[in-house]
């Protein structure tokens, strides 16, 4: 590890910028923008933990183009990698040995995808780079942001991991110290849960006053389907079995590519506020495509990759504060993902936008380290919020009244929102975070699930390995214990170790023997942020590891 008092190397800038998703390259691109019209000269940075830009990037994904129409109002003759146009919107309630279809006239007009596109969120963020880049943008991959650098209050910049710290602490001969990027801005847009957030969230209490940030667990595969199987612009989502009532989320399927590439995204969502600790996520989804309907798909057809991360879903109103002292939360660091249309991005670019509208401004009228409220004033206006505003008791309704009642009563929420203006429920709270809704597993039995066909279903080992992920071994775990005797003695004994079944990628595990012994696979993290989200007590949390360390995700 770094000593507090070694030399750093440190580099200025106007701003700096957290994360190389959409939020945060949309963030870079507007700010050179306004300085090119502006004839004025303004020094951007960009950091990516990942090995390269949309190494991390993981989402559904069906793209409203929105943000990227007023961002880049030339994208698709400009090579963006969005070619799918939707042009088949279905939606199913699933049962065990078959599916019933809801008609398209009873959902709300916001669900419709018509207009929107399928493709790969990641390799839209290579292009967006590509973009930045080509204005100015510095863009650093494989840097992880490990730290918030502040004075007097204010934040002023962040430092990077260092590399080459042994698994004990000791520096190795590859030793590189951290790196202080320095601005007049701080963007944060790290994605779900980000550690930098977080710590930013509750030293500033950026969400007091709001309910608690909800989540839920977003597994997905891409698969190559055999002749006349694929539909490209084919979009199906549904919800139902293998999930009981009492356990939200639901799944996607998603048709793009070519030809050539019979590419089909095949998706599980799972809220993470499910009380039984013997639940696993990771298994519901590999049932999931056991289903007469999707193995019908299936058949035939290969895996290609596999990948899992953690969604935001409390939407409205568990936004936190967007402004803080030096900086702003963008994108999924503030929790902007409309649930029932399970999508972020186009709300993530436009939060990164507006961003970088307040501080341009700012920087234009010499200021520096102060609150950018004119960013928060802009999100209240804008349609991110009354995007956000028409769905906010999807997500409670669910949770209270469960599959039928909840998905009913959210339907009609969502009709008289868009036709009325209002909800008869007003804003709906949240209650308990998805930690606390863990219960005892004396009040549960385990859930027996079947040995994966290495088909259609696959155990998460095989799974991880297609997702490219790679750790240096020898640096210390990124999964941290606030309480190193917890495992064994709290969460086995009380929840029955949900830790080894919540994980997608098989970190945490008992090994055999008398007692079990705990033991955290970190080199297998997908960097998915479950673990820091739903485990029962909070002792578990993660951080950010060396950089460039983590998921490669082709397509995803």
């Amino acid at each position: 590890m770094s000593d507090a008092g070694e030399q750093r190397e440190s580099m200025e800038y106007d701003v700096v910028i957290v994360g190389a998703g959409p939020a945060g390259l949309a963030a870079a691109i507007r700010l050179k923008q306004r300085a090119e019209e502006a004839g004025s000269e303004l020094n951007v940075a960009v950091l990516e933990k990942g090995s390269e830009v949309g190494a991390h990037i993981l989402s559904g994904a069906v793209i409203d183009p929105k943000a990227m129409n007023e961002l880049l109002p030339n994208w698709l003759e400009d090579g963006c990698p969005l070619n799918t146009p939707v042009k088949q919107d279905k939606f199913f309630v699933m049962g065990e040995a078959g599916s019933l279809a809801i008609p398209n006239f009873i959902m709300p007009p916001l669900m419709n995808n018509h207009g929107n596109y399928v493709g790969s969120l990641g390799d839209m963020c290579r292009w967006l780079a590509e973009q930045a880049e080509n204005l100015g943008v510095e863009v650093y991959p494989g840097f992880a942001a490990g730290e918030l650098i502040e004075e007097d209050g204010v934040i002023c910049g962040v430092a990077t991991e260092p590399f080459g710290v042994g698994k004990n602490g000791e520096k190795k001969d590859s030793y590189q110290p951290p790196m202080e990027l320095r601005g007049k801005y701080v963007l944060l847009g790290e994605g779900v849960r980000g550690s930098l957030s977080k710590s930013v969230i509750k030293r500033y209490g950026l969400d007091e006053g709001k309910e608690p940030s909800k989540f839920g667990i977003g597994l997905k595969e891409l698969w190559r389907v055999a002749e006349g199987k694929h539909q490209p612009g084919h979009v199906q989502h549904s919800f139902g079995w293998p999930l009981k009532s009492d356990t939200g989320g639901g799944s996607f399927i998603y048709h793009f590519g070519s030809d050539e590439n019979r590419y089909v995204y095949v998706g599980f969502v799972v809220h993470l506020n499910y009380k039984n600790p013997y639940l696993n996520p990771f298994q519901e989804f590999q049932r999931f495509k056991t289903h007469p309907d999707v193995k019908e798909l299936l058949e035939g057809g290969e895996r290609i990759s596999y990948g899992a991360r953690a969604i935001t879903e409390g939407g409205y109103q568990s936004v936190p504060k967007l402004a803080f002292p030096g900086g702003a939360l963008i994108g999924c660091s503030a929790g902007l993902v409309n649930l029932p249309r399970i999508k972020g991005s186009h709300n993530a670019m436009k939060t990164g936008m507006m961003a970088a509208e307040a501080a341009f401004d700012a920087i234009a009228e010499g200021r520096a380290g102060d609150e950018l409220a004119a960013y928060q004033d802009a999100y209240e206006t804008s349609w991110v919020a009354k995007d956000l505003k028409k769905v906010r008791n999807v997500k409670p309704l669910w949770s209270k009244f469960g599959l039928v009642g909840g998905v009913t009563l959210g339907g009609i929420d969502m009709w008289t929102n868009t036709l009325l203006g209002f909800s008869v429920f007003g804003t709906m709270k949240h209650g308990k975070t998805d930690a606390a809704c863990t219960e005892p597993e004396s009040k549960h039995k385990p859930i027996v699930y079947p040995k994966p066909d290495g088909v259609f279903s696959f155990d998460r080992l095989s799974s991880v390995f297609i997702s490219n992920t790679n750790h240096e071994e020898d640096q210390p775990s990124h999964l941290k214990l606030r309480d190193p005797d917890y495992p064994e003695e709290t969460e086995m004994p009380v929840y029955a170790g949900p830790s080894q079944r919540y994980c997608p990628a098989g970190v945490y595990e008992y090994v055999e023997g008398d007692p079990k012994r705990f033991q955290i696979n970190a080199q297998n993290c997908v960097h998915c942020k479950t673990c820091d989200i739903k485990d029962p007590e909070q002792v578990i949390y993660w951080t950010t590891p060396e950089g460039g360390g983590g998921p490669n995700y082709p397509n995803m």
